[in-house]
């Protein structure tokens, strides 16, 4: 019976931490996959236990009280401690177990990242993994998730950022569209072409730097359409509407069969970096520690890819 009154105050201590990160009960609520009245009767019972007041609300905020700001950081600490001594006792091997909750951009997740994804998953049998596909920041107390790989994304201070690899990019267009314009000699000669944007990188302008003399170029850029999907960009380009600057892997096929031309191959913007993200914290469990091992093994190594110059 004591064994279970322990389980269920950590259990009220890691509910305590949702609502705060989350910002209101509603949202711990969806997080948690309960009910709002659940999440409520959770926090009023922690309240009873401890005998203060956690929170102060209203119709439309919610606040911390001191006592609730000192009452987070020790459930924080606790809860890190639990998560650690399951771990340590449940699987002695340190085979990760659970739900890991992942990030990734759209068309880097969707392709790129599969073929490893499913290797990790049939290796670790007790293991799932919640793969979200989304190309904006990540906010990791409201989404809920345990880590994000980021590309070109620069580093957030608050957060552990491991850099894994680096993307070479490459501007490339389609024969059709070349047809109909002067040939390309110079960087500045670009700006008299059509252009699509990836908004997440560049919108009005580019920068490029020649390979052998190191000579940089910024080039400003009129495009005829911004969008901040990668697909979208290679599609477009292959059906003649502009030049797009895009990571080298999403065009590779496209080159090999005349689809795509590359433009000024010795003028190259910055490769995009590649970062596994997570929030800090004092104990990271195994599912999280093996993936940042997985990616650290795997990424470099994906095609079009490369080791980063910078080290992590």
């Amino acid at each position: 019976m004591k064994r279970q009154e322990r389980i269920d105050r950590v259990d009220l201590m890691r509910t305590y931490i949702r609502i705060v990160e989350a910002g209101s009960l509603s949202a711990a609520a969806r997080q948690l996959e309960t009910t709002q009245a659940t999440v409520s009767r959770r926090l009023q019972s922690l309240e009873s236990l401890l005998g203060v007041k956690l929170l102060l609300r209203t119709t439309h905020a919610m606040k911390l009280t001191d006592d609730g700001e000192r009452c987070y950081q020790h459930a924080k600490r606790v809860a890190d401690a639990w998560v650690a001594l399951e771990d340590e006792l449940s699987q002695s091997d340190d085979e990760p177990v659970g739900i890991l909750r992942v990030r990734a951009p759209h068309a880097f997740g969707q392709e790129q990242l599969l073929g490893p994804l499913t290797q990790f998953l049939e290796r670790h049998q007790q293991l799932s993994v919640e793969w979200m596909l989304n190309d904006k920041n990540v906010d990791f107390l409201s989404a809920n998730i345990d880590c994000a790989i980021r590309v070109g994304a620069e580093v957030d201070p608050a957060t552990v950022s491991v850099l894994l690899a680096e993307v070479p990019r490459s501007i490339v267009a389609s024969p059709a569209l070349l047809a109909r314009f002067p040939a390309v000699d110079t960087p500045q000669q670009l700006s008299a072409l059509p252009w699509i944007a990836l908004s997440t990188f560049y919108q009005h302008e580019i920068h490029l730097s020649h390979l052998q003399s190191g000579d940089t170029e910024q080039v400003a850029i009129a495009p005829r359409l911004y969008t901040d999907s990668l697909y979208a960009a290679r599609n477009t380009a292959i059906g003649g509407l502009g030049v797009t600057l895009i990571s080298s892997w999403a065009v590779e096929e496209e080159l090999r069969s005349g689809k795509l031309v590359e433009l000024l191959p010795q003028w190259q913007a910055a490769p995009l970096p590649v970062h596994l993200v997570y929030p800090w914290a004092r104990y990271y469990p195994a599912r999280l520690r093996k993936f940042l091992q997985l990616m650290r093994e795997v990424m470099p190594g994906l095609g079009g890819m490369r080791h980063p110059v910078r080290q992590a």
